[in-house]
C-alpha cells in the first residue's frame, strides 16, 4: 500500500549552511521491512547544484584562449556542463536519499538500492528516480518492565574444574599411534569424499577428529558417528548417506541426500602432558597447579555468565517478540545471516569458549540460517528501539573491554584483534553486541528473578569447518594460537 505523496518544502540553512531540497516523495510498502521510494527533485534545486558546482570550477577552469579562471562564466558553463552532470547527479542523489530517509522517518538497515547509470539528469524540468531500501519495521513497543525471569546459578565443584582442565590440557597433549581398533575417546584421521551420484561435491583430507556421537559440517551432520567408527582400523572404509541442510548455500542441493565415503587413515589416542613446573610456567607463568586450577575456574565462571545471559535473553525475547509477526523477506534474511553469525562468534569468543565449541555453534547456525536470523533480527529491532528511546550507545571503553576479552582468549594483542575486526568489517557486529547487552541490562534491572540450577549440556559433537556441497565459507573465527609454545592460559598483563 502506498502512502500519499509527500512534498518536503525547503527549510532554512542547515548547520552547514545548505538549504534543504524541495522534494516530492512517494513511498510504497511491499512488506514490513521494505520500502520502494520514488523521489522527484525540483528543477530549481538542480540548477542550484549546477551553480554551486560552477562556482567552484570557474576560478580554475582552463579554456583555450583564456588564462586559467578568466574565461566568461557562460562559456565555462556551456563547455563543462556535460562533464559536471555526473558530479551534480551524484550530489543530488546522495542528498535527496538522505533527506527523504530522514523526513519519512526510515530506520534503514541496508544501503539504498538503485542504478546510478540508469538515472537521467534532464536538460530541463525535474529529475525523478526510484530506490528500494530495507528498513526496521514499525511497531508498538511491547511492555518490558517487571518481567518474571529465571536465572541459572551454579557453584563449580573441584571435579568439574578437573574435567574442564583436562579438556584445556588436551591442547598441549600429543597423539600416540594405536595399532588396534578405534575406541570411544580416541582420535581418528579421516579422508572423506562426498558425492551426488557420480559427481564429486567436495572432500576432506587428513582431518583428525575426536570420536563423538555427532560429526558436524556447515551444511549437514553425521549422526551416530561414534557407533559408525568405533571398532574401525586403519584402512577401513564406511559408505553412508547424509542429508544436506535445507538452507545450504547451493540451492540445487538443499535437502538432498548424498553419499560419503569415509576412510580411516590413522587411529591415535591422546596423552596429556605432565604438569611439571616447566610446563606450568610455559603455558602461563603459573607457580603451581592450584594457581592453574584457579584460572580454569575463572574461565568456567565466565562461560557460566554467557549461559546465564543467553538464557535470560531467550526469556526476554520470547516475551518481546510474541506479537512480532512481521514478514521478513528470505533474501534479506540471507544477507543479514552473516552479520548474525559474526555477532554470535564474537560473543562466544569474548566469553572464553574454545574454537571447537565455536565451530559447532557456527555450523548449527549455518544449517538453520533463515530461522535463527529471523529470530535474531526481530530481537535486534526491538532492542534497537529501546536503545534509541533510552539513549544507549557503545562507548570507546566498551569496545576496548570486548576486544581485550577476545585478545585474552586467542592470546593475541588487543591491537591485532582490533585491526582484524576492522579489516573484516566486524566492528558494527561488535557494536550491536555491546548495545544489546546494555539493553538487556536495562530490562533485567526492572525484572524479578528466580534462581534455578544450571545444567550444562554434554558436548557430544565434533565440528569440521567444511561444506559438504563444496561451498567455501570465509572463517569467522579469529585465528587462535593453540599448541606448542605459542598458547598461554593468561596474558602477560594478567600474570603481572
Amino acid at each position: 500500500m502506498a502512502t500519499p505523496d509527500t512534498e518536503l518544502a525547503p527549510e532554512e540553512a542547515s548547520e552547514q549552511g545548505k538549504p534543504k531540497l524541495a522534494l516530492e516523495v512517494k513511498v510504497d510498502k511491499p512488506s514490513a521491512c521494505q520500502r520502494h521510494v520514488t523521489v522527484t527533485v525540483a528543477k530549481d534545486d538542480i540548477e542550484r547544484y549546477f551553480k554551486e558546482a560552477f562556482d567552484d570550477l570557474a576560478p580554475k577552469a582552463e579554456v583555450p584562449g583564456f588564462r586559467p579562471g578568466r574565461a566568461p562564466r557562460k562559456l565555462v558553463e556551456s563547455r563543462f556542463r556535460e562533464q559536471m552532470s555526473n558530479q551534480v547527479k551524484g550530489s543530488l542523489l546522495m542528498d535527496s536519499v538522505t533527506q527523504a530517509s530522514e523526513d519519512c522517518d526510515f530506520s534503514a538497515i541496508s544501503e539504498p538500492d538503485f542504478d546510478f547509470e540508469a538515472i537521467e539528469l534532464p536538460d530541463d524540468g525535474p529529475m525523478t528516480f526510484e530506490f528500494d531500501i530495507e528498513v526496521r519495521p514499525e511497531f508498538d513497543m511491547p511492555e518490558w518492565k517487571g518481567l518474571k525471569l529465571e536465572r541459572q546459578d551454579h557453584e563449580y565443584t573441584d571435579e568439574e574444574v578437573t574435567e574442564h582442565l583436562t579438556g584445556l590440557l588436551a591442547r598441549y597433549g600429543h597423539m600416540v599411534e594405536k595399532s588396534g581398533a578405534a575406541e570411544a575417546g580416541d582420535h581418528i584421521t579421516l579422508n572423506i569424499i562426498f558425492k551426488d551420484g557420480d559427481e564429486e561435491l567436495s572432500r576432506v583430507e587428513d582431518y583428525t577428529v575426536e570420536i563423538k556421537p555427532t560429526l558436524s559440517f556447515s551444511d549437514g551432520n553425521i549422526e551416530g558417528f561414534d557407533k559408525l567408527v568405533i571398532g574401525s582400523k586403519v584402512g577401513d572404509h564406511h559408505e553412508i548417506k547424509i542429508k544436506i541442510s535445507d538452507e545450504a548455500e547451493k540451492e540445487s542441493l538443499r535437502g538432498k541426500e548424498v553419499s560419503a565415503d569415509i576412510e580411516i587413515t590413522e587411529v591415535r589416542r591422546l596423552e596429556l602432558p605432565a604438569m611439571s613446573p616447566a610446563f606450568l610456567d610455559r603455558i602461563g607463568g603459573f607457580e603451581d597447579e592450584e594457581e592453574l586450577r584457579d584460572a580454569v575456574r575463572g574461565e568456567l565462571e565466565r562461560q557460566l555468565t554467557y549461559h546465564q545471559q543467553r538464557k535470560i535473553r531467550q526469556q526476554i525475547t520470547a516475551v518481546l517478540t510474541k506479537d512480532a509477526n512481521w514478514e521478513l523477506p528470505p533474501d534479506m534474511l540471507r544477507r543479514q545471516g552473516r552479520r548474525e553469525l559474526e555477532r554470535a562468534v564474537l560473543e562466544l569468543r569474548s566469553s572464553g569458549f574454545a574454537d571447537d565449541v565455536i565451530r559447532q555453534h557456527q555450523n548449527q547456525l549455518r544449517q538453520n540460517s533463515l530461522a535463527s536470523t529471523e529470530r535474531a533480527l526481530k530481537e535486534h529491532f526491538i532492542f534497537e528501539r529501546l536503545a534509541e528511546d533510552h539513549e544507549i550507545d557503545a562507548e570507546p571503553s566498551d569496545y576496548d573491554a570486548e576486544i581485550l576479552l577476545i585478545a585474552r582468549q586467542s592470546n593475541e594483542s588487543s591491537r591485532r584483534i582490533r585491526a582484524r575486526l576492522e579489516k573484516r568489517g566486524q566492528m558494527d557486529a561488535l557494536r550491536n553486541q555491546i548495545i544489546e547487552r546494555k539493553v538487556i541490562d536495562l530490562i533485567t534491572s526492572e525484572a524479578e528473578f528466580k534462581d534455578i540450577p544450571f545444567e550444562a549440556e554434554k558436548n557430544e559433537t565434533v565440528a569440521i569447518d567444511h561444506a559438504i556441497s563444496g561451498f567455501e565459507h570465509e572463517d569467522e573465527i579469529p585465528e587462535a594460537k593453540y599448541g606448542g609454545d605459542t598458547e598461554e592460559l593468561r596474558t602477560p598483563s594478567e600474570r603481572g
